[in-house]
């Protein structure tokens, strides 16, 4: 396909996206009728229909993607008449293009558009939720050393800080760092890098709750502390499996510091790269 070709059938059908209140991009059913090159929306129905049972067979909810309109239109003699449309969001017209010929120049066009695009979408939430992990893992370290902190402040010495943190992971995971290291085959590496962001936010929770009752309390002795500190990962724990959650057998995660690595590297390339107006 020509390059003059692509440059306008994107244009095309940009030019027909709308977006909801919510921010949420979509296309009218039968305007896309016309960007695919159906004649008649009787022929296009059935296309439409195929993407709907595609949609269902994914797991999606149909009512989600597909939402059924009316809306006015104007005939020959000046009135108006009231036809049957559909809300689409970019999911449905990926779905419906798929369900195309792909014979057809535009309809080949939108199968890749629509699935470039929603890759796009993919990735941009892949990397928003492993900016949430990074982000969740920096605000573990913050909260344990402030943590670290208030134990030397308040009994005179910190050096078993590592021993509290170490019964704070056994308390949560019913079983010692260790075990959990070797369960999840890590080496060398914090066991905090590699826990999903809900155990991450756990354990920061815990040691919130550490902090607050030990200043609170005005604990003296790293003893008080690390009994504290046990019985807030115990509620935790407790509050997890009561919803169906079990820390010790969740999967690992990627290492928190290649994904950091990562982020920041796509971060400059997409500084060094960026969109140009014409």
């Amino acid at each position: 396909m020509k390059t003059s070709i692509i440059y306008s059938l994107t244009e095309n059908f940009e030019s027909q996206a709308n977006k909801t209140s919510d921010g949420v991009e979509f296309w009218m059913a039968r305007d896309l009728q016309h960007l695919l090159g159906y004649k008649e929306w009787r022929n296009f129905s059935l296309i439409i229909n195929k993407g709907k049972t595609a949609c269902e067979v994914s797991g999606e909810n149909i009512d989600d993607h597909f939402v059924d309109v009316n809306k006015m239109v104007i005939i020959g003699s000046g009135a108006k008449k009231e036809i049957p449309d559909i809300m689409l969001t970019r999911y449905a017209c990926y779905l419906i293009a798929q369900n195309g010929d792909p014979r057809k120049e535009t309809i080949a066009f939108a199968q890749r558009y629509f699935a470039i695009q929603t890759r796009k979408a993919e990735l941009i939430e892949k990397q928003m939720l492993e900016h949430e992990r990074v982000q969740a893992r920096e605000k573990l370290k913050s909260t344990e050393k402030e943590l670290s902190q208030v134990i030397f402040e308040q009994t005179g010495g910190n050096k078993n800080f590592a021993l509290i943190r170490s019964k704070g992971d056994t308390a949560l995971f019913g079983r010692t760092t260790q075990q959990m290291k070797d369960r999840w085959g890590i080496k060398n590496k914090p066991l905090a890098d590699f826990m999903p962001t809900i155990l991450l936010k756990a354990k920061d929770f815990a040691t919130e709750i550490t902090i607050f009752n030990a200043k609170e309390k005005n604990m003296k002795t790293e003893g008080q502390i690390s009994k504290e500190h046990t019985t807030n990962n115990k509620s935790v724990r407790s509050t997890l499996i009561s919803r169906g959650i079990k820390p010790e057998n969740l999967a690992p995660e990627e290492d928190i510091s290649k994904i950091d690595r990562r982020l920041k590297s796509d971060e400059k390339k997409s500084i060094k790269n960026p969109k140009k107006l014409k």
